[in-house]
Formats: C-alpha cells, sequence, structure tokens
C-alpha cells in the first residue's frame, strides 16, 4: 500500500501528557468551537436500538436499526462475558505499561499496525486526544507477528468468538445484513476479507470541552463491532441533526455500519458519522473490530439495487484505494464517502 513510511512529526504519547499533571490541553488538540463536543445531555430515554440475537426476529431488527440509526446494540449475542471483560482487562494493563515497552511497537501510517497515537498524515494538523493499538487479523499478508504484543489473559479472544458467529451466517451477511446475492457475498466477503482490530485508549483530559478523544467520521470498512467502556460513557453519533450520547448496555457489542456498506446498497443503508468525548474523571478503553471487503475488488453499488428512477450513487473504487485516501486524510466526518458520488 503506497503511503508515507513515516508521521511528518514527531509523535507525543497523550497518555504521556495526561500523566505529566498538566492543567491545560496543548493546541495542537484544541478542536475548532464549532467542532468541540456538547455535554448538554438529551433526555435519557434517546439510545440507539437494542437488538437481541436470540430473537427470531433478529434479523429484520437488525435491518431496521441500520436503516434507521446506522447503530445498534447487539445483546444475548453468545459471546461469554467473562471473555469480554478479560481482553478489556488485558489491554487496559497493556497501555498500563512502561513507555519504554510500548515504544517497541511504535506503528507507521504505511499500515497503522502497532502503538499509535494519531490519523492521517498532514503536517500541523490538529489531532485527538488518544491513543491507540492497531493490529491486523486478515488476510494473512497484512499482518505483522512483531506487531503483537505478549497480553496477559486473553486480548484477542474476542475476535475468536465474534468471528465464529460470522461464520455461521455462510458468508452471505455482515451481521445480518445483507447486500446483493449469496454469490456477491461470496466474493466480496469470503476468504479474502479483511479484518482488523484498534484498541481505543482514552486518557482523562484537563480540559474536556475543548479537543475530541476521536474527530467525528464514518467508519471506510463493511461492518464495526464495538466492544465499548461498559463502565465510561464517550460514543456520541449524530442523529436528528445532534449527537446522542450511546449508553452502553452490560455485556453488549456497539455495531455500526461502515461506508462500504453504504455504497454497495447504493445508500439503502448508511454510514453514520460518529465521535468520542473524553472526560477529566476516568480513562475510556474500548476495541473496535472491523470486517471489510476485499481489498481488490472495485466496488460500487450492487447492480440489482440500481435502477432508471435510483441510478448508481457513487463511483466504484477498490478497498485498498478508498483505504489508502482515508490514511492520508485522517477523519473527517463523511466527507470521504461523499467525495465518491457519481457526477
Amino acid at each position: 500500500m503506497d503511503c508515507l513510511a513515516d508521521w511528518p512529526e514527531t509523535i507525543v504519547r497523550v497518555q504521556s501528557l495526561s500523566d505529566s499533571g498538566a492543567t491545560i490541553v496543548p493546541s495542537r488538540y484544541i478542536k475548532p468551537p464549532a467542532d468541540r463536543p456538547c455535554f448538554e445531555s438529551l433526555p435519557c430515554e434517546v439510545n440507539i436500538p437494542v437488538v437481541d440475537l436470540g430473537d427470531p426476529d433478529a434479523a429484520s431488527m437488525v435491518s431496521k436499526a441500520c436503516r434507521d440509526w446506522g447503530f445498534f446494540q447487539a445483546v444475548n449475542h453468545g459471546v461469554c462475558p467473562e471473555l469480554m471483560n478479560s481482553a478489556r482487562e488485558a489491554w487496559r494493563e497493556f497501555f498500563h505499561l512502561p513507555m519504554e515497552t510500548k515504544q517497541a511497537y511504535s506503528n507507521s501510517p504505511k499500515t497503522y499496525e502497532g502503538y499509535g497515537s494519531r490519523l492521517g498524515i498532514e503536517k500541523g494538523a490538529i489531532l485527538d486526544w488518544g491513543d491507540y493499538y492497531y493490529l491486523h487479523f486478515s488476510p494473512p499478508c497484512l499482518k505483522s507477528q512483531a506487531k503483537w504484543p505478549a497480553l496477559p489473559g486473553d486480548g484477542g479472544g474476542v475476535r475468536e468468538a465474534v468471528d465464529e458467529d460470522e461464520r455461521e451466517s455462510d458468508g452471505t451477511s455482515v451481521a445480518g445484513i445483507r447486500v446483493g446475492s449469496r454469490e456477491d457475498a461470496e466474493r466480496i466477503w469470503g476468504e479474502e476479507v479483511g479484518v482488523c482490530m484498534r484498541v481505543n485508549y482514552y486518557p482523562t483530559c484537563p480540559q474536556p470541552d475543548l479537543t475530541l478523544g476521536l474527530s467525528s467520521h464514518s467508519d471506510p470498512g463493511g461492518i464495526t463491532v464495538l466492544l465499548p467502556d461498559d463502565k465510561v460513557k464517550g460514543l456520541q453519533i449524530r442523529h436528528g441533526g445532534g449527537w446522542v450520547t450511546v449508553q452502553p448496555l452490560s455485556d453488549s457489542f456497539i455495531v455500526n455500519v461502515g461506508d462500504q456498506v453504504q455504497v454497495l446498497s447504493n445508500a439503502i443503508y448508511r454510514s453514520i458519522e460518529h465521535r468520542v468525548v473524553v472526560n477529566s474523571a476516568a480513562e475510556r478503553l474500548s476495541m473496535a473490530f472491523f470486517y471489510n471487503p476485499r481489498s481488490d475488488l472495485l466496488l460500487g453499488p450492487m447492480p440489482e439495487l440500481v435502477s432508471q428512477d435510483r441510478p448508481a450513487k457513487y463511483q466504484p473504487m477498490t478497498f485498498d484505494q478508498y483505504r489508502l485516501y482515508i490514511r492520508k486524510q485522517g477523519p473527517r466526518g463523511k466527507s470521504h464517502v461523499e467525495s465518491l458520488k457519481a457526477i
């Protein structure tokens, strides 16, 4: 993948800034006023849909949630709560290792794999208040064993359990969302499907009203399955002209549609803009599993979803090309997928 071999500036770990005891946020992290978080809460009953995956009508409930919200919380999903907790704690322990230990796994913008603290390669860009760890699971050609840290407990077992649920769908759908025929699904989401994980670590922040843990964006891939921090809120999604703070349920996963599903479905399903806010009282950790299409296929709207009344909304592009574009730019709301719109 054609990208810069290194970051344009010296990397500063956000955790180090937080641990320093500083009482102000450095200017590199201060967002423009229009992008700063608003902590005025919407009514507590406003939340994303909850889907019981054991319900006989789960598939239709998932489809409706993704059409209406682009997000849902999955419960009764079959992944052991103890495994979910142990994975979170294993990664939390990693982020509290000595800095020199973590630095051995530092990443680059070439693949993003490893220990990182920024997205995008624009010199002088305003940065986010968060560190992360990024790993590729498949295809094997992208997986670097040297970037896999030795973790206590089971830091990757959740992904294997989630994968088992996906395999039970016979490769014909992703998280219960069917786009195109069975043959199309096997071609796009089959053996060469991309699977990666980003563990997000958001340290405490002295001025959380001035910055964001992760800037507004939509996910570039197919489907994201998030293991949230079930004790500290922070994920916000854009809905109805405002920002809704997700209230994570105990032992749940949060699932959302990515840009590739929006393109393939010709915008029947839409990826949703979301962001992360931070706070001054508690750190926050989440684990995002990204399921992406085969990266070398030219992908556009499925032919059966295109008609004279509903023409193709997006130009074809491979996921490799799209991912490279995003890795250079960094998070920028919905502008990335909107740039694919057919003229």
